[in-house]
């Protein structure tokens, strides 16, 4: 059996985004429709939708926390609270592995939304060297919170 980080990893290789493959290797845990999950977390990739702001992996595991741990409907401030407390945890624990939550700065510049940039991120093989590690460290971190 697969654990989180290989099905994270494998789902990141089928093509599907760094945000995408992060939340779906934990939808069994959070008994979430997997197609539903793909869906949700299909704008967040590439720092939400290729303009390369927060790391997609990164928002991947805040979905996963929000999911676990976040304020439904008629629950009270407590449940919000922890869910920003294994965020900020999250986000931490990246950004003194990582160096920044940056997926711009993570790229070194790379941009994704220009066909020279999307070139160079193949040529430079910028998926296996900087963003495999990514989503393998935040699938890491979030199996730690949950």
């Amino acid at each position: 059996m697969k654990n989180r980080t290989d099905i994270a990893v494998q789902k990141f290789l089928d093509g599907y985004n760094c945000s995408q493959a992060v939340f779906f290797s934990f939808c069994d845990d959070l008994e979430i429709e997997k197609n539903l999950a793909l869906k949700l977390a299909s704008g967040f990739g590439a720092g939400m939708g290729r303009k390369q702001e927060i790391c997609g992996a990164v928002s991947g595991g805040i979905l996963v926390i929000g999911t676990a741990y976040g304020r439904g409907e008629h629950e009270d401030r407590s449940a919000m609270e922890l869910s920003y407390k294994k965020t900020q945890i999250l986000m931490d624990r990246f950004t003194a592995k990582h160096g920044t939550l940056s997926c711009r700065d993570l790229l070194n510049q790379c941009e994704l939304t220009t066909k020279e940039g999307q070139l160079y991120f193949k040529e430079n093989d910028l998926l296996r060297k900087k963003c495999i590690p990514c989503v393998k460290s935040v699938v890491e971190t979030v199996e730690e919170l949950l």
